[in-house]
């Protein structure tokens, strides 16, 4: 048998097609047959050689769009903001990123599978912790952020933005999720970090809006 000499593009491949099928038809609604038939000459052995899952396919997805679209890339060098300013322009372009704040929310229910809760952490350490480090680190240096813990709060912030606030491993209902970012705003703001202000509390109200569940 013949080897793909090429599979990272093949990888592009099935990422391409998985993506636009989630966004068209909902991360429920597409099987691995519809990516299969999207591919056009690909097996579902050769998926199955890449993505052990359909779960595993979303989060490879939600990665890429990530990496493709970073908003702490975005505002890194600007030297109109200052470190606060940059906090909270992460999360509006975070928010703002439409197509992957509906994966995000597609990806709710399998964020209780173990396996993918675990290289959840390791991605928040490795990736995000470093990027909230940073803006934390400048917001002190240039007086908009005053606290004492910048590595403590890096480590925190990814666990409680993309764990504590899951439904999935949390159960609460919409209005107890907006208790807890009232609570991590408050938390933050005491620590010397006062990230929510009135344009950034609209964001989040949108951004639960869009949340299924109950009310």
């Amino acid at each position: 048998m013949a080897r793909n000499k090429y599979p990272e593009v093949t990888v592009e491949r099935i990422l391409d097609v998985s993506q636009r099928l989630f966004l068209e038809k909902g991360y429920e609604h597409t099987t691995i047959q519809d990516i299969v038939d999207g591919l056009g000459g690909l097996t579902k052995g050769a998926v199955y050689h890449h993505f052990k899952s359909k779960e595993e396919i979303l989060d490879a997805v939600s990665d890429r769009m990530f990496f493709t679209n970073n908003p702490f890339e975005a505002v890194r060098k600007r030297s109109d903001l200052s470190g606060l300013e940059k906090l909270r322009e992460v999360v509006r372009l975070n928010q703002g990123d439409h197509d992957r704040v509906r994966l995000t929310v597609q990806a709710i229910p399998i964020t209780q599978n173990p396996k993918l809760l675990v290289e959840m952490i390791r991605s928040n350490r490795e990736v995000l912790t470093p990027y909230f480090q940073e803006l934390l680190e400048e917001g002190n240096r240039d007086g908009s952020i005053h606290t004492k813990y910048a590595r403590e709060l890096a480590e925190l912030l990814p666990l409680l933005t993309s764990l504590w606030l899951l439904p999935a491993v949390f159960p609460a209902t919409r209005e107890q999720m907006r208790d807890k970012f009232r609570f991590l705003g408050e938390m933050l703001e005491n620590m010397g970090v006062p990230l929510f202000d009135e344009q950034l509390w609209r964001v989040v109200d949108a951004f639960f809006d869009q949340l299924p569940g109950q009310e």
